[in-house]
This record gives structure tokens, C-alpha cells and sequence, in this order.
């Protein structure tokens, strides 16, 4: 057989038993309404009200730092980026499936490949005006995006959604009273 047709062979084969099992992991998807930046705008200026603590290896800061540096990414190009191959069949896949949930499972405690090193801990208040002021920015941005590390190319809807997520995928570590 042919790389060719292997590879086209394999990649219908995920999608078909992708499309097959999809429902089950539709069905644990998130209300729509969490997935706009105004709900996301709502929530930092609600934990900024907060006293804010982390179930996570991370401190609040860093992942607050670490989502601003990701939307900050997708404008002025992620620093190292996973194989073409990976970016054309992998990394669209699994976000197909986090749109289609609403969420987003990822490892909480991975820096973005090849990033400027965040500090361990800093002015948690900062970190959240900062991310605020990020989204705000991305929101505004009219130029081009940069290619997603793993996902590849994203409309800015796409990549705003992603981000959402990602937001919404490490609030799961956050606590706040």
C-alpha cells in the first residue's frame, strides 16, 4: 500500500469513528452563553473581586499570565510549533471536538511550547487586568493571525473560541471566595 492511500485510509478512519463516538462526547458540552467574551470579561472583573487560590500547581498569576500569553500568541506567532503533520490532522481534530463540547481537556500545568518562561508568582490582580486587557485587544485586532502551535490555522472566531475555552479549561484550578 502506498503512503498515500494509507494515510488517507487512516485519517477517514479517525474521523469516521470521531463522527461515531462524537456524541458521546457532545454531551457533556457547556452552556453556550460561557462561550462569549462577555461572560469571559464578566468572570475576570467577578475574580478580581475575589480572593483567589489555586487547586493547581500553578499559582492564579501564572495561569491567568500564561492565558494572556496565549491570546498575545496568536497575534505575533507562537515561538515553536508542533509538525505539519500533526497541525493538518491531530491538532484540527481535537478542536472540532472541544467546539463541539463547549470545553476544552488539556494538560493544566503545560507551557506553551518554546514560550518566555512565566514567573512561578507575581500580583495576581496584574495577571487579571492583564488578561483582560489581552482579550480586550484580541477583540479589537483586525490584522493576521498567526498559525495555533497545534491547531494550525483559525478564523479569529475560531481562535477567540479557543481561547474561551482555554480560559474556561484552567478555571477548573481556580477557587474563589
Amino acid at each position: 500500500m502506498q503512503r498515500k492511500t494509507f494515510v488517507k485510509i487512516a485519517l477517514g478512519s479517525t474521523a469516521l469513528v470521531a463522527s461515531g463516538g462524537g456524541f458521546m462526547f457532545l454531551s457533556g458540552s457547556k452552556n453556550i452563553a460561557e462561550l462569549t467574551i462577555d461572560h469571559v470579561l464578566k468572570k475576570i472583573d467577578e475574580l478580581s473581586q475575589k480572593n483567589i487560590s489555586s487547586k493547581g500547581a500553578w499559582s492564579p498569576f501564572k495561569i491567568f499570565s500564561h492565558c494572556a500569553q496565549s491570546i498575545e500568541y496568536s497575534i505575533s506567532g507562537y515561538p515553536q510549533h508542533k509538525s505539519a503533520f500533526f497541525k493538518s490532522t491531530v491538532g484540527p481534530l481535537a478542536f472540532a471536538v472541544f467546539s463541539a463540547r463547549g470545553s476544552m481537556k488539556h494538560g493544566l500545568q503545560e507551557d506553551i511550547p518554546g514560550a518566555t518562561a512565566l514567573p512561578a508568582k507575581g500580583d495576581t490582580q496584574e495577571a487579571l487586568a492583564h488578561l483582560k486587557q489581552t482579550y480586550l485587544n484580541f477583540q479589537k485586532y483586525n490584522g493576521p493571525l498567526a498559525a495555533h502551535f497545534a491547531y494550525g490555522d483559525l478564523t479569529k472566531e475560531e481562535y477567540m473560541l479557543a481561547h474561551i475555552l482555554h480560559f474556561n479549561n484552567h478555571l477548573l484550578e481556580i477557587e474563589a471566595v
